[in-house]
């Protein structure tokens, strides 16, 4: 058999894996891999996507990941290569999304520890926080194995990012491939994820169908077992309202009958009046008030049903009636079984229609706004016009602090996997990244980016990216010249003394026609839409500098909310 370098048997096992992109910036140390990449990989489907910065390649591997359900892969060079790529790395840990980071090292000779060398890092203690397992591959004949045990650790359980350290040497290193054996995925790692305890399965199916007030809670665990077809079918059997984790948005599509939108009056009306709840793939977060009244029912009251993968996210945050730990899709499959064998479909809910009528109470408070002719334009103006101009089916990807908060009130989903969001996070700098990821992920479909200026600007060079791989885009950016969250916060709690959040007012627009995009201002609300016709006619990755209103951009109706969230007991 031939031989081959580390780099080139690295590259077999990422086609072993069915890896389509690697997202990275080269450095020295990768180019046995980068050049069989070239050589081995491309004529077979596996591309290398040169990103301007390491942490924007972390966040398309990641981005490629919520929006696939497929591993994402990045890659960094040694030392800075590496650091850069954290931040990138972080949300990807935050939501429980399964990454590979790959990062070359110094020679096996002389790291571990370092000894004064260029460069040197401690690359496993600097990812330690953010992923959920690391390893240094010390040898070349220990590459299939690594990249396996990487793969099975980032897919098993709940998913999350994993690290592989690959020192120079045995990245240059040459042996005959005869020496290893590198295997599809199937025949390493379970396809399927584990059932429920059953006897705890008919326990809850038990108490689902002798329940008045079902409520069915989604968490992003429903979406990373594509369980969203199992989770529509448990709700149209029993008749129940489904609330689900901002971060799960789309695990049901906004528009059902049965839906309640995320935190709105009607979810937290039914949140806390259910008298059983089953919680699938959430450990109750602060954006879900970590399942405690008032916006849930006292446990007393309340059963609690709650699915998840990890045994550790289990009463995380509040007991439980019944703990079930298993795959969300398999369980609910289960659970459908069992109800099916106890009782009939219901016909209808008697309590949804109150549920509903909060949720038009709360969502009037907004809709005079997102009509408003004012100029400059209003934030949700600029939302409402954005999420009627796209088709049903495009992917949103939303970034920043108030503009997401604005976004969320009428940027409805409507699929899975079509909204991404650095949810548990709140990490700015996502959104172009992931729209470029979402765009080769899925090159049918329309990819639009809302994000606010504050936000784009942390990755801004990566309109250069979409541009070279020719991906159109569309990006539209809520320009306020602040971090109007921030800038919120202070003039709520800190008599408006402003510091350290205003911009200059950046030409976003004409930035993104120096790389080679489309790019327009946009003043007069009228010309929002038109503006989104001339962006898509362009067929080029385009960037819409919309002008908003400032002092309106800085309180949107939730913000005190949100912030009392992020600050309970200081305020």
């Amino acid at each position: 058999m031939p031989e081959v370098s580390g780099g080139e048997l690295l590259v077999r096992c990422l086609l072993e894996e069915r890896v389509k992109y690697v997202f990275g910036v080269p450095g020295a140390q990768w180019l046995p891999f980068l050049d069989a990449l070239k050589v081995y990989g491309e004529p077979r489907g596996l591309k290398f996507v040169l990103a301007r910065h390491e942490q924007a390649a972390g966040h398309m591997a990641d981005a490629w990941a919520r929006a696939t359900g497929e591993p994402g892969v990045c890659l960094g060079t040694v030392g800075p290569g590496a650091v850069d790529l954290v931040p990138g790395v972080y949300p990807a840990w935050a939501d429980g999304i399964p990454v590979v980071v790959l990062t070359a090292q110094n020679q096996s000779w002389r790291i571990y520890p370092d000894h004064g060398s260029t460069q040197g890092c401690d690359q496993l203690g600097v990812f330690r926080g953010v992923v959920k397992w690391s390893a240094v591959v010390s040898h070349w004949s220990r590459i299939p194995e690594l990249v396996q045990r990487a793969f099975r650790a980032a897919t098993s359980g709940r998913p999350g990012p994993v690290h592989l350290d690959f020192p120079v040497d045995v990245l240059f290193e040459r042996r005959d491939l005869s020496e290893v054996r590198v295997v599809p995925r199937e025949r390493y790692r379970a396809t399927r994820g584990p059932a429920g305890d059953p006897e705890l399965v008919k326990a809850a199916a038990r108490l689902l169908a002798e329940a008045e007030r079902p409520l069915i809670h989604a968490g992003m665990g429903v979406l990373a077992s594509g369980a969203w077809s199992e989770l529509a079918e448990l709700a149209e059997f029993l008749k129940a309202p489904v609330t689900t984790t901002l971060g799960a948005r789309g695990a049901i599509p906004e528009d059902h009958p049965l839906c309640l939108l995320p935190a709105s009056y009607g979810a937290l009306a039914a949140q806390a009046m259910a008298d059983v709840v089953l919680a699938i793939g959430t450990r109750f977060g602060d954006l879900d008030f970590w399942g405690k009244p008032p916006a849930w029912g006292e446990p007393e009251a309340q059963k609690l049903i709650q699915v998840d993968i990890d045994p550790e996210n289990i009463a995380l945050n509040r007991e439980v009636d019944l703990p079930i730990v298993g795959d969300a899709k398999t369980v609910l499959r289960q659970l459908i079984h069992e109800l099916r064998q106890l009782t009939r479909e219901r016909e209808e809910n008697p309590y949804l229609e109150e549920y509903k009528a909060a949720e038009r109470e709360w969502l009037s408070r907004v809709e005079e706004l997102a009509s408003s002719s004012s100029k400059p334009i209003h934030p949700l103006r600029l939302m409402k016009e954005a999420r009627e101009f796209f088709p049903r089916g495009s992917i949103t990807c939303v970034d920043g602090g108030n503009t997401a908060v604005w976004a969320y009130y009428v940027n409805r989903v409507y699929e899975p996997r079509s909204f991404l969001w650095a949810a548990d996070s709140g990490h700015l700098g996502t959104g172009l990244p992931y729209a470029i990821a979402a765009k080769l992920a899925h090159p049918e479909r329309q990819v639009y980016l809302i994000t606010g200026d504050g936000a784009l600007m942390f990755n801004i060079q990566e309109l250069e990216t979409a541009r070279r791989l020719n991906l159109p885009i569309t990006v539209v950016v809520a320009n306020d010249r602040a971090y109007g969250m921030i800038k919120g916060g202070q003039k709520a709690y800190f008599s408006e003394r402003y510091i350290g959040v205003d911009f200059y007012d950046t030409r976003y627009d004409k930035v993104a026609e120096a790389m080679g995009c489309y790019g327009e201002r946009v003043e007069e609300p009228e010309e929002i839409k038109p503006a989104l016709g001339r962006a898509l006619e362009s067929k080029l990755p385009a960037l819409l500098d919309v002008v908003v209103d400032r002092e309106a951009n800085l309180t949107p109706p939730d913000l005190e909310a949100i912030v009392s969230i992020w600050l309970e007991g200081c305020i």
